[in-house]
């Protein structure tokens, strides 16, 4: 049994954070899948890499210019990501089946654009589910202050959605009842997949700086453990939230846990373990999407010790309080990263709408 099937016994299922057509085409993804990995996540970054940064678009490009000489460039991406997302998705099925719904998922997000427009994110939800027209689709939808009630609509209409840019636990707490209020509206929660996809390495490279910042020994003490101890302390949250006593009458209906998904799990400090978010951050009915070098890294060498997220709360505790005592402002790092985090996607879809662009000038003038 592989790693990933040792890691899903414990609990924790491992998502692939990378998506491109050659993957789809080739194989890759399906070994994966073979091997135990239980689904697919993608953002504007990705995509922006995937046709930028290689040729494997360039002919599709081409023949849907000639196709279509006058399509938008954003239909022209649209076009391309719903076939990816579409594919991945049917290699995925299986999964899904199997699982009975609980994995298998693909996401596909809405235009990071939007974040800050609660109805024009709710309608583009509308639409992209609709175009895909796969069960095991998720919709992400930043967890901005605009996207909570976008978040609850979809829900109560029985689309999947991933909240995408969490980073506090004000910040989750406030998604994870709005989809609980989403399930209550739905005529049959029991088909509706969720997830919340809290984000882990960025919050210890922005609290790490702020500790190196300060100097002293007792705040570089606490270098490398605001990321795993924000995260164990989701997790308590949402052993409450989703607990017989506050979700049991939901649960009666058929309805899911929102469950978390540790998003950002690469880890950015090469003085840090590689497989460092993937090892502590296992427990039941959690999900783990990882970039590439970090899943080809947890093959090689990762070690599955049981549930590690319910070790150590005290310490998890101790280590967010200890921030405050030397200084460091907790909940303007998690603020700072959710902004920042909104800005970086949409850079990278203008970034993607800017290349394509080129790539279509380049194929219109021959």
């Amino acid at each position: 049994m592989s790693k990933f099937n040792d890691i899903h016994q414990a609990g924790t299922s491992v998502w692939f954070d990378f998506i491109r057509r050659d993957l789809l085409e080739g194989g890759e993804l399906a070994a994966l899948v073979a091997e135990g990995i239980r689904g697919v996540t993608s953002n504007p970054s990705i995509f922006q890499k995937a046709i930028a940064d290689s040729t494997v678009y360039d002919d599709d490009i081409r023949l849907a210019l000639e196709a279509n000489p006058d399509c938008t460039i954003n239909d022209l991406y649209e076009s391309f990501a719903i076939e990816d997302i579409r594919a991945a998705a049917d290699i995925l099925r299986p999964v899904y089946d199997d699982s009975d719904g609980a994995d298998g998922f693909v996401s596909l997000e809405v235009s990071p654009l939007l974040a800050s427009d609660t109805a024009a994110t709710v309608a583009e939800a509308r639409r992209l589910w609709a175009a895909v027209e796969r069960p095991n689709l998720l919709i992400k939808v930043p967890a901005t202050a605009e996207g909570v009630p976008a978040i609850e609509a979809l829900i109560g209409e029985g689309i999947n959605v991933n909240v995408t840019l969490i980073f506090s636990l004000e910040h989750y707490e406030s998604i994870a009842r709005a989809y609980i209020r989403g399930l209550e509206a739905a005529d049959d929660p029991s088909r509706i997949a969720s997830v919340a996809s809290f984000f882990v390495s960025r919050v210890d490279t922005l609290t790490d700086a702020r500790l190196t910042e300060l100097g002293s020994d007792d705040a570089l003490a606490l270098r490398g453990l605001a990321g795993i101890a924000n995260s164990k302390q989701a997790y308590r949250l949402y052993e409450q939230l989703f607990g017989p006593d506050s979700f049991g009458r939901l649960a009666a209906r058929g309805g899911r846990p929102q469950r978390l998904l540790w998003a950002s799990t690469g880890t950015k400090n090469p003085a840090y373990s590689d497989v460092l978010y993937v090892e502590e951050l296992v427990g039941p009915n959690t999900v783990n999407t990882a970039p590439p070098a970090t899943i080809d890294a947890f093959r090689d060498h990762g070690h599955v010790r049981g549930a590690t997220l319910l070790d150590d709360w005290e310490a998890a505790d101790a280590a967010i309080a200890g921030l405050a005592e030397v200084g460091v402002d907790f909940a303007d790092v998690t603020a700072t990263l959710q902004k920042e985090g909104v800005e970086s996607f949409a850079a990278a879809f203008r970034s993607l709408m800017t290349t394509l662009e080129e790539k279509a000038g380049l194929v219109r003038a021959g």
